[in-house]
């Protein structure tokens, strides 16, 4: 089984795609090939192909592949050589408007001189490169090579290169939008507070907090992985613990109802981020 990785860069690179689609339909690829890729749309019947794997059980596949062929992020060749696999690795080029600049060519032509991987430069010649890694034998993976690995990361890190709107996105997928919306939650009810009924506030600030999930989420191109049910199950079991709480605070312990709407909203933030990770992660796999 052949493994191409893509990695979870927003812009498109099927060119890859489609020159590995080429050596199939000629017959010089006869395994099955299993494609993760990411944000890059591209459709064939002569591969298999996902938008995302799950870490899991994309670290199994590539320990099954008999050859991984990448493009030229970091984390994406080191999974290859440290599984001691056979690696072609293709570039993502700014003049095709596959990456905001050409790192990845440095990046790719450093591991190939120091005889990790094999660098794909023409898209035209993915048939010599598949004949010249049949012989191909890969330097191993050693201790030191994580120096080599961490002075290709700084690079990155540090000169900027990986681009704003990934960045950005990855920082949202990662929970920091729930963090911001419970903040922007707060602010409304604080808006509305004094000028409607106290649950007609909670239920107004709750939708349009809501309504602004799904927005930030369709401007950034992130999707629910798990089901839309779990997900409607979460939101609901939020709003009713929303008011219970509200409840017990107002009437029962009669504490500041400001003060009140910030301790629920840390609380139902921590519940939710208990709910989808804990409980819902076995169903994503």
């Amino acid at each position: 089984m052949i493994l191409v990785t893509l990695g979870t860069q927003d812009k498109d690179f099927s060119r890859l795609l489609k020159a590995i689609d080429r050596e199939i339909k000629k017959g010089n690829i006869k395994e099955k090939v299993i494609v993760q890729a990411g944000y890059t749309k591209y459709y064939s019947d002569n591969m298999e192909i996902f938008d995302l794997i799950e870490p899991e059980k994309l670290h199994n596949l590539v320990k099954k592949c008999s050859l991984l062929i990448t493009h030229g992020g970091v984390g994406s060749i080191l999974d290859g050589i440290k599984n001691g696999k056979k690696v072609i690795a293709a570039s993502r080029l700014k003049k095709y408007k596959e990456h905001t600049n050409d790192h990845q060519k440095q990046i790719v032509k450093k591991f190939a001189e120091e005889g990790y991987i094999l660098e794909l430069r023409d898209m035209q010649k993915l048939d010599k490169m598949l004949e010249k890694v049949k012989n191909f034998k890969p330097k191993k993976f050693k201790s030191n090579t994580s120096h080599f690995i961490k002075g290709i990361d700084n690079y990155i890190k540090e000169d900027n290169h990986t681009s704003w709107f990934n960045k950005f996105r990855f920082l949202c997928s990662n929970g920091y939008m729930g963090f911001a919306l419970n903040i922007i939650n707060l602010f409304l009810f604080c808006i509305f507070f004094g000028r409607v009924n106290i649950y007609y506030n909670l239920l107004l600030s709750y939708f349009i907090t809501l309504l602004l999930s799904f927005v930030f989420n369709w401007l950034i191109n992130i999707k629910y992985k798990g089901n839309w049910k779990n997900f409607w199950i979460t939101r609901g079991m939020v709003l009713i613990l929303d008011f219970d709480l509200m409840y017990i605070f107002k009437n029962m312990i009669h504490y500041h109802l400001i003060d009140s709407k910030f301790i629920i909203n840390l609380i139902t933030l921590i519940l939710s981020y208990i709910i989808i990770k804990f409980c819902y992660q076995h169903e994503n796999k």
